[in-house]
């Protein structure tokens, strides 16, 4: 993977960027987080402008607070708790992280900046030749996968049989490969690009989004991603069929997100 230096994109007014380190100098979580509650105080103080941090964790799982006990590892892998909303992910290498640090008027319309969130990284996407879409009630971009009926069969058996459609805790790391999330995208169907997970603090925006750029996915499969067992993850490298790194993906996250997120018109929630 290309070396990205820890730095900060200059920003004379709106949006800053900082870099807090990729590849050999990924960032450990718990690091992350303290520096994130570094700059949402800063922000909720005026000391600092609206910030985005920038990064690639070192491999971890980490777990909102409406995870549940049988979304977890199965073999007890540690998993880090944290005070966002959503359920359980994994981050790691090959994952751009973005941890958007953003005042929001009062009250706080938490939905409007997952929308924007979203809109940003569908973008990102397309400009990568990849079509990222909204799925209805489910949080994060997401790659379509085929109609149910046009579907290849799981294991054999016709997808009337598929033991998803009708146990709605089948669990998939039970019942082999073949169901696994990572191999979503083999299966055509519903797949995870980037998930979004926010907390919104003293009006202020913290946590974010984190994009699956080229990660072995396969991680994912000792959980029940965000909680959902009806479908996958994707990432851009295994859509496109080809390599692709952060350091590509880096600047035009930048730019989208400096659009989407200066280019907003911030309202209060309607009460």
């Amino acid at each position: 993977m290309t070396a990205i230096s820890r730095g900060e994109t200059p920003a004379p007014e709106g949006l800053h960027f900082v870099h807090l380190g990729f590849g050999a100098e990924a960032v450990e979580y718990e690091s992350a987080w303290q520096e994130q509650r570094r700059v949402h105080a800063a922000r909720f103080a005026d000391e600092l402008p609206d910030t985005c941090l920038l990064l690639e964790h070192q491999a971890v799982y980490t777990a909102g607070r409406r995870t549940s006990d049988d979304e977890r590892p199965l073999d007890g892998t540690p998993v880090v708790d944290v005070d966002r909303g959503g359920k359980i992910t994994w981050h790691g290498p090959g994952q751009l992280v973005g941890y958007p640090i953003q005042k929001l008027p009062r009250p706080v319309d938490v939905v409007a900046h997952v929308r924007r969130l979203e809109e940003a990284l569908i973008r990102v996407c397309a400009e990568f030749g990849v079509e990222g879409t909204r799925v209805e009630g489910r949080s994060g971009v997401w790659v379509l996968g085929d109609p149910v009926e046009e579907r290849a069969a799981l294991g054999g058996l016709n997808l009337d049989f598929d033991p998803r459609v009708a146990d709605e805790l089948f669990d998939p790391r039970l019942n082999g490969p073949e169901y696994a999330p990572s191999n979503a995208g083999q299966r055509r169907e519903d797949r995870k690009l980037a998930a979004i997970g926010i907390r919104v603090a003293k009006g202020v925006t913290m946590h974010g989004f984190a994009l699956n750029v080229n990660p072995d996915n396969t991680s994912f499969d000792k959980i029940v991603p965000c909680g959902i067992r009806d479908a996958g993850v994707a990432s851009l490298a295994n859509e496109l069929g080809r390599e692709i790194t952060i350091a590509e993906v880096l600047p035009v996250a930048e730019k989208h997100l400096r659009d989407v997120l200066e280019g907003a018109e911030l309202l209060p929630r309607a009460v």
